[in-house]
């Protein structure tokens, strides 16, 4: 049974969320087309674009990506506080990047706005747009749309580009986030196109990689060119600092473990002292790789360990709720 968004989208439990959405019929409609031989691969470009473009609007952070063929994967954070710590005029702003301003809003910022109702009116406008500016759904759409109406426009046809509305899952916690991450970055590579993660260019861990490879920095983890990436931050010295927490180093052993690829060096050194990451967690390492299976970790509308599943259920008065399961050591 079909859920409604605001059952499967609570900023309030966790901020963390990954999306998943198809073009209609699966069909190639974003790479080669195997039936007629076209190459729609010009169009993964228009994804990442507009991804960019929404990034100056809306205060929805992006850790990770992958845009696929025939569908793409997106690992966001919600940051509801950043919008709600916007000014009008800057709420204003951002909405214009993508909206016509009706006209009682254009008024009132300029100043001319003939009387109380009017103001009152046009405040009521900007909080609607503010909500919006955390609002996964608005964001989703407001990507997919815009895709779709230049797909449309490319094939000269009319109809539905995407197989639906996209589908959410809550990241519950610090494994489904590692999990979830770790599953988009490998798709490519799941998928046979590549033989090493770092090779695909639609992938956010090539982006963090090439972003490093171009910096002289010492330190993993920094905001990549193009699409600003949530950056990797050590949870232990920086709790004060929005990203996601863990070093990339790690991340990038773990991603390197889990798509069992083989590298000459590696990116970053872990101190001696420090035990894996997998081991940090409390993770079984065969019930991870387990977990990162197609099959396995899209099924439900949650990610996490069981009992993060348990107090997100009755959080929201439900009897259960559905994900993947990690095995725990």
């Amino acid at each position: 049974m079909t859920r409604p968004r605001s059952e499967l989208v609570s900023p309030a439990d966790t901020p963390y969320y990954h999306c998943i959405c198809r073009c209609v019929r699966r069909a190639y409609l974003c790479g080669e087309d195997r039936l007629t031989g076209q190459d729609f691969n010009h169009r993964k470009r228009w994804v990442l674009a507009r991804l960019q473009q929404l990034q100056k609007v809306f205060t929805i952070d992006l850790c990770a990506y992958a845009v696929m063929a025939n569908h793409y994967h997106l690992v966001v954070h919600v940051d509801t506080a950043a919008a709600e710590a916007l000014s009008e005029s800057e709420v204003v702003a951002r909405w214009h990047h993508l909206f016509q301003l009706p006209v009682l809003v254009a008024c009132y910022m300029a100043g001319t706005a003939d009387n109380e109702a009017e103001q009152l009116a046009a405040q009521g406008i900007i909080a609607g747009w503010r909500r919006r500016l955390s609002d996964l759904s608005w964001y989703m759409r407001c990507l997919n749309e815009h895709i779709a109406r230049k797909a449309n426009e490319e094939d000269n046809c009319k109809g539905r580009f995407w197989e639906g509305r996209f589908r959410s899952q809550a990241i519950l916690d610090d494994v489904g986030l590692l999990a979830c991450m770790t599953y988009v970055d490998l798709n490519p590579l799941r998928a046979g196109v590549v033989n090493k993660p770092e090779d695909s260019v639609d992938v956010s861990l090539h982006q963090r990689i090439r972003h490093y490879a171009r910096s002289n920095k010492h330190t993993l983890g920094g905001q990549a060119q193009g699409l600003a990436l949530l950056p990797f931050i050590d949870h232990f010295h920086l709790d004060n600092e929005k990203g996601i927490p863990f070093s990339f180093a790690d991340y990038l052993q773990l991603v390197d473990w889990a798509g069992r690829v083989s590298r000459e060096a590696k990116a970053g050194v872990i101190a001696a002292d420090a035990p894996p990451i997998l081991v940090r967690l409390g993770l079984d390492t065969a019930g991870f790789l387990a977990a990162l299976e197609p099959h396995h970790l899209s099924r439900g509308s949650v990610i996490g360990r069981g009992a993060s599943r348990i107090r997100y259920a009755q959080a929201h008065h439900r009897r259960c709720v559905q994900g993947p399961s990690f095995s725990t050591s």
